[in-house]
This record gives structure tokens, C-alpha cells and sequence, in this order.
């Protein structure tokens, strides 16, 4: 592993019931880099950060740097609204100390008090929230997200968009994020890997993001306008 990398992916592949998800996909992460991924439905944009998280198995080669903490957000959660605990119920779950949760909720943007609200009162907007908080409780040096703001209104969507750029950059941390907004990419990335069950192709988003190639990636016409997100 190089000295800078946090994370090395060599020829992962991943099958499930004899059909194959992801295909000899190599790849590195430096510690303080933010990498977007792109790719279709179904492309294995989930699958492949549920089996670096090593919920999947594998073949081929995932290695993180030793003791590496991450945090990851998924694209849904759904049933932890349903239940009837608080916003400090569901941070206990992780043993954090009432002071540190405080910390992390008004870092990202939640008032004092907020930790007793019920989940199942939050907004989208303040529920992707919460789960960011509660992935960053853990000193992560790396963040992994899963379409963070499915679900979101647009406004809302900036407003969390802004947020992971403005975490990412103060805490100097890797990121790893998998979004459907090409509106967004250029704002978060460094550089952009292309999925569609196997690497079409890598780069920065100036190299990525043209009609060309994103005609490769997904297949048909891709109309995208670049346009920059607050950091409300």
C-alpha cells in the first residue's frame, strides 16, 4: 500500500446466487481524498461499498490502512423512524457520551436540545443529518456515503450537499460517495470512478463529466448542467 493511500482495491469481484454484481474492479483512496461514484442502476454502486465495509463477500483484494476508523451512512434506514426512541436513544446504540453527541449534532448543523426529539418527528433533511452526526461520532478517518440525500427535498439537498463538503474539508478526512446528481460532483470531488459493474473508467470530473463519456457510462443521453450547491 502507498504511503498516502487509506484504502487499496485490487481485482474485487462480487457474485451473489451465481450472479456476478462487480467485476475485477481495482482502485485507491488517499487519505484526504473525495471520490465520487457514478453509474446506473444496478451498475453495483451499493454492492461495491457494502463489500469494502465487508458486509459481502468478495473476491480479489480490499485492503485498508491498518486501524482505520470509517463511518457510513446507507441509502436508507427506514425502520429506525418507525421506532419510538429519541434522537439520544439512537446515539446510545453507539455508546457515545452525551457531550461528544452534542458536539457532532451542532456540527452539523442541529440545535441545542435537538437530541430529544423522537426520530420518527425528523424531517428528511433532518434525518439524513443525524445519521451523518452519528457516522462522524466515531472519529472516522474515512466517510462512506450511499446516496445521502435520496429522499430529500432539492433544497435540502443543497443544504447536505454543502454539509459533506465543508465536513470533509475541515476534518481533512477521505470520502467515499455514491450520488445519481452529477450537479454535485464537481463541488465534492477530487476524482470520479465510473460504475457499471465493472470500472468504465476514472478520472477527475472536468475528464468525466462530458457527453462522451458519460454516454459510456450510462448508456444513453446525458444532459447535465454545472452548477455550484451552497454550503448552508
Amino acid at each position: 500500500m502507498s504511503n498516502d493511500a487509506i484504502l487499496e482495491v485490487a481485482n474485487l469481484c462480487v457474485s451473489l446466487d451465481g450472479v456476478t454484481l462487480l467485476e475485477d474492479v481495482s482502485f485507491s483512496l488517499a487519505s484526504d481524498e473525495a471520490v465520487t461514484i457514478l453509474g446506473p442502476n444496478g451498475a453495483g454502486k451499493t454492492v461495491l461499498l457494502r463489500a469494502l465495509l465487508g458486509a459481502l463477500p468478495y473476491s480479489g483484494k480490499v485492503s485498508w490502512a491498518p486501524g482505520v476508523r470509517f463511518g457510513y451512512v446507507p441509502q436508507r434506514l427506514p425502520y429506525i423512524k418507525d421506532l419510538p426512541v429519541t434522537v439520544a436513544d439512537f446515539f446510545a446504540l453507539k455508546s457515545t457520551a452525551l457531550d461528544e453527541m452534542e458536539v457532532v449534532l451542532a456540527e452539523v448543523g442541529l440545535p441545542a436540545g435537538f437530541s430529544n426529539k423522537r426520530m420518527g418527528e425528523l424531517s428528511s433533511g433532518q434525518f439524513q443529518r443525524v445519521l451523518i452526526a452519528w457516522a462522524l461520532c466515531s472519529e472516522p478517518a474515512v466517510l462512506l456515503f450511499d446516496e445521502p440525500t435520496t429522499g430529500v427535498d432539492v433544497t435540502g439537498e443543497e443544504t447536505i450537499y454543502g454539509l459533506l463538503s465543508r465536513v470533509q474539508r475541515e476534518r481533512h478526512l477521505a470520502m467515499l460517495l455514491v450520488t445519481h446528481d452529477l450537479a454535485v460532483v464537481h463541488q465534492l470531488s477530487t476524482r470520479v470512478l465510473c460504475l457499471n459493474r465493472r470500472l468504465v473508467c476514472e478520472g477527475p470530473p472536468i475528464d468525466i463529466l462530458t457527453p462522451e463519456r458519460l454516454r459510456e457510462i450510462y448508456g444513453t443521453e446525458v444532459k447535465y448542467y454545472h452548477h455550484e450547491h451552497g454550503d448552508g
